[in-house]
């Protein structure tokens, strides 16, 4: 019943996340929305490693893969994904992001020469031809230039995002469990999120809503420290492999979501491009016998 409880918490909390970066959409450059998002989550994780006496020195050959870290899942991926909330439903953007699995199986084998069968090339042209349905049923059968660049920032932050994923990997060769790595990482990519908001000359003063603080406030207790202790905890109980099918359950909700709040409208080609991204998924990693799979940050 625990595991059940501990997989349904993921998918909720992640599922809710893009919705709550929606709320934060307009009313505040996107680089102010991320580094408060992080600022915070920083503090809370921080506090959290001090308290229980985890928190841990890096090693000083570590730094570099940190770096990379920060940029990869703490920056980069939120600069562009954030930006793409400008031309697609919070919704879209999350079927979008599932495709984080493929790739990571395709850096897999790219990078450590892990084996890539057929069923995860098969996964990955299921979930191609979805998204195109998605977004050529959202507009009548004609995309716009607006959505395929929406697309493009949705698709280059999910590759920001599996890129992450290869050096959390690599960072786990060091003695840094992933609390401390992902608190690190977390430092430096605030800093560099900070670090472009002020090249832009914008204010870090926020925008005094209910909305804006409603999301920033889920964003970082629950999207970046509860959602992620809760993830590690899921994965240390069921395995990683296992626990990575919450995120081919947490679009559907966010679509939902989308759905209700946003005024997506559904069409039966879109529905069809929706169950290609989610049977894509499904195929490229329902095994048939427990595989390895290395322990991966989730995006929250």
């Amino acid at each position: 019943m625990t595991d059940i409880l501990l997989f349904v918490s993921v998918v909720v909390v992640w599922g809710l996340t893009w919705f709550a970066m929606h709320l934060q959409f307009g009313t505040a450059p996107v680089e102010i929305a991320i580094f408060w998002r992080f600022a915070l989550s920083l503090v809370l994780l921080g506090g959290w490693l001090c308290l229980t006496g985890r928190l841990r020195k890096p090693a000083a050959a570590s730094i570099p893969w940190l770096v990379a870290m920060g940029i990869c899942l703490f920056s980069g991926n939120y600069l562009v994904l954030y930006r793409s909330a400008a031309y697609l439903s919070s919704g879209m953007i999350s079927v979008i992001f599932s495709l984080a699995s493929v790739l990571n199986a395709l850096n897999l084998w790219l990078f450590f020469r892990q084996r890539l069968d057929a069923r995860i090339i098969g996964g990955g042209l299921l979930g191609v031809m979805g998204v195109a349905l998605l977004l050529d049923g959202d507009h009548g059968g004609g995309l716009q230039a607006g959505s395929l660049t929406g697309v493009g920032l949705a698709l280059a932050g999910t590759l920001f995002f599996s890129l992450g994923n290869m050096v959390t990997r690599r960072i786990g060769r060091f003695d840094l469990d992933l609390p401390n790595a992902v608190f690190y990482a977390m430092g430096i990519g605030t800093l560099v999120v900070g670090t472009v908001a002020l090249t832009q000359g914008y204010s870090f003063v926020v925008p005094l809503t209910a909305a804006w603080f409603g999301g920033l406030v889920y964003l970082s207790v629950f999207g970046s420290v509860i959602g992620f202790l809760t993830y590690l905890s899921l994965v240390h109980r069921i395995g990683a492999d296992r626990a990575g099918y919450t995120t081919i359950l947490s679009p559907v909700l966010a679509l939902a979501v989308s759905c209700v709040f946003e005024g997506t409208r559904w069409t039966p080609v879109m529905l069809a491009g929706l169950g290609l991204v989610l049977a894509g998924n499904v195929l490229a990693f329902v095994r048939h016998r427990p595989v390895p799979v290395p322990v991966e940050v989730e995006q929250a």
